[in-house]
């Protein structure tokens, strides 16, 4: 009985009288080896609750699904009723396990995941069952937790029942320095605002990154019925380049000619990144306009603006520059500028043709490859 005491006040007194380094290590030792339990005392736990809780889901997810078939989904008579009422349907969801908060959280994952799978009046009805039992308030309790993650799931859930959350409540987010929310916030607010969708654009000060782009173009171009205004506003007036960098590409998704004066005045900014982002803009839109002003200001260029006004005569396709395209296919020292130089000698091909059998009889052998990989028209950039 006496053992276990006797042990440790042994090692304990050895330990005082023990060299300073061995009493470092020793107190290294046991905070490693209890850091240690605790981590795995913590993922033995994580996946205990989840076990319990898939096992619940999986006794809930087939009583779900059934009342969402008889009573939605395959229920005919909806078809011809009003979306907006379904008595019958909501009635049949008042059952004791509902009155759990994880219960009703799994019925609003479920009404989500059926709702995402179909269209027209079964998603209306959807919807509307949703707010017949109140899940909306649940989904915005949520909007009001101290948890970054509580808020993201409550507008996943909002976005996709297309449900209204007011600006005061989600604007604020859209600039949030936790990259997720502020990603989620401006998701939202593009699919749920009804009037000014791209309004914070005005607020942001917090960079979009490259894969928030992504998102953003995919949301705005899927999204129907969305609010297009005219991009030269942010273009002119944003502080923020990467909302500039953005507006740029959706300018050209949209085609938006208007835009056009706004985008030429970024040819002249300090920022090199910005003007090569507005030349590829004008490229992309075939602005032939400004061929000879790039011309004139191609050698003050760094090598990304260089390469993009290369491409730019490539996609104009004027045929008026040609001289200046052979030049820097012959005498560039860079292989990019030779590259994207070649390419677009290709693309001006109906006003350059004898030109380009001329080179591919003379060129070094180095620039008879890149002209025939450039003459290839399986192959890109």
């Amino acid at each position: 009985m006496n053992v276990l005491p006797v042990f440790f006040t042994s090692v304990l007194y050895n330990l005082r009288y023990a060299p300073l380094i061995i009493q470092i290590a020793c107190v290294f030792i046991f905070i490693a080896v209890t850091c240690t339990v605790i981590a795995y005392l913590s993922i033995l736990i994580g996946r205990y609750k989840g076990h319990r809780r898939e096992k619940k889901l999986a006794r809930l997810h087939p009583l779900i699904d059934q009342l969402l078939l008889e009573n939605v989904l395959m229920n005919e008579a909806l078809i011809q009723e009003d979306a907006e009422e379904i008595p019958l349907a909501a009635d049949a969801f008042h059952q004791p396990v509902f009155r759990k908060r994880w219960a009703r959280q799994a019925l609003i994952d479920r009404l989500i995941h059926y709702r995402n799978n179909v269209s027209g009046i079964m998603g209306e009805q959807l919807r509307n069952l949703y707010i017949q039992l109140e899940l909306d308030k649940e989904s915005l309790k949520k909007m009001k937790s101290r948890k970054w993650d509580k808020k993201v799931q409550a507008m996943a859930e909002l976005t996709s029942m297309n449900m209204s959350i007011a600006d005061v409540t989600i604007l604020p987010l859209t600039n949030s320095r936790n990259r997720e929310l502020r990603a989620a916030a401006r998701h939202a607010y593009i699919k749920l605002s009804k009037n000014e969708p791209f309004k914070f654009f005005d607020l942001a000060t917090e960079p979009l990154l490259l894969w928030d782009q992504v998102e953003l173009f995919r949301i705005i171009s899927t999204t129907e019925k969305i609010a297009i205004p005219n991009f030269a506003q942010w273009i002119t007036y944003s502080s923020n380049k990467s909302i500039i960098s953005f507006c740029l590409k959706l300018v050209v998704h949209y085609n938006q000619i208007s835009a056009v004066p706004a985008v030429e005045k970024l040819l002249d900014t300090r920022d090199h990144y910005l003007r090569a982002d507005a030349i590829n803009c004008l490229g992309k839109m075939q602005i032939a306009e400004v061929e000879d002003k790039l011309i004139r200001m191609y050698n003050s260029q760094p090598l990304n603006c260089q390469i993009e006004i290369l491409k730019l005569m490539g996609r104009v396709s004027s045929g008026k520059h040609v001289d200046f395209l052979r030049q820097e296919f012959l005498h560039s020292t860079d292989f990019e500028l030779r590259k994207n130089a070649a390419k677009s000698l290709i693309k001006n091909q109906w006003a350059a043709k004898n030109l380009i059998n001329e080179l591919v009889d003379t060129a070094t052998a180095e620039n008879k490859r890149i002209l025939k990989h450039c003459m290839n028209p399986l192959i890109k950039f």
